[in-house]
């Protein structure tokens, strides 16, 4: 095996230590104010603004750098349709039949039921997916390493460069997910990681009225 090919490093800028003091002050400001929203506008958003979002994604660190994720962006109101059709029907059978009364005790504060009408208001829905493996054009197999790592980075970059191009998201997860595969014909070696609904918030829409854990309880400094 020949050795990797290296080229320098450029950082983007140079930049003091006041410089990055502020800037990371200036991040957690405006991150702050990221919230998971699920009253959604139907105002339409340019599909520039979701692939520059999957592209700055795109730039996570995987995995031997195997990048194991599929994004599929889903705008066409009947696919949605069918969609919000299949996850209703996962979160009906979960509301009613199999989740722990200790979970839906957790979930009751956020207001949550089965009922997901904002997988048809928003106008954009992203399904991310992960590859256990990758089949290449001789249908070989190869492996991918850290999927899960991997694609929760890149799923966090997503989320972030959303609500700095001036969207609201919502991270919906209903289980199983299986029938994204179906409808979106995606091969069996891609597994829904998530469904992200990207748009802006509908006019006097509503969010819980929770707090984010206090510094000292998630971290630690040794």
């Amino acid at each position: 095996m020949s050795n990797p090919a290296f080229i320098p490093y450029k950082p983007l800028q140079v930049i003091s230590e006041d410089e990055m003091k502020n800037n990371s002050l200036d991040f957690l400001n405006k991150i702050g104010f990221r919230r998971s929203i699920r009253h959604f506008s139907d105002k339409p958003v340019p599909l520039s603004i979701i692939k520059n979002c999957i592209k700055a994604a795109g730039t996570a660190p995987s995995g031997a750098n195997l990048q194991p994720w599929q994004f599929v962006v889903i705008s066409d109101p009947n696919v949605k349709k069918e969609i919000r059709i299949a996850a209703e029907k996962e979160e009906e059978a979960f509301y009613k039949d199999w989740a722990p009364q200790e979970w839906l005790e957790v979930l009751k504060p956020l207001g949550t039921n089965e009922e997901k009408p904002f997988l048809e208001t928003a106008p954009h829905l992203i399904a991310i997916f992960m590859k256990k493996y990758a089949i290449n054009m001789e249908n070989r197999i190869t492996k991918n390493y850290y999927v899960n790592e991997s694609v929760g980075i890149a799923t966090g970059l997503l989320i972030t460069a959303l609500h700095f191009s001036g969207l609201v998201t919502l991270t919906h997860t209903p289980s199983p997910m299986r029938f994204l595969n179906e409808i979106l014909s995606r091969p069996k070696n891609e597994k829904p990681y998530l469904l992200l609904v990207v748009g802006h918030p509908a006019d006097k829409a509503l969010i819980p009225n929770i707090t984010k854990k206090k510094f000292d309880e998630i971290c630690s400094i040794i």
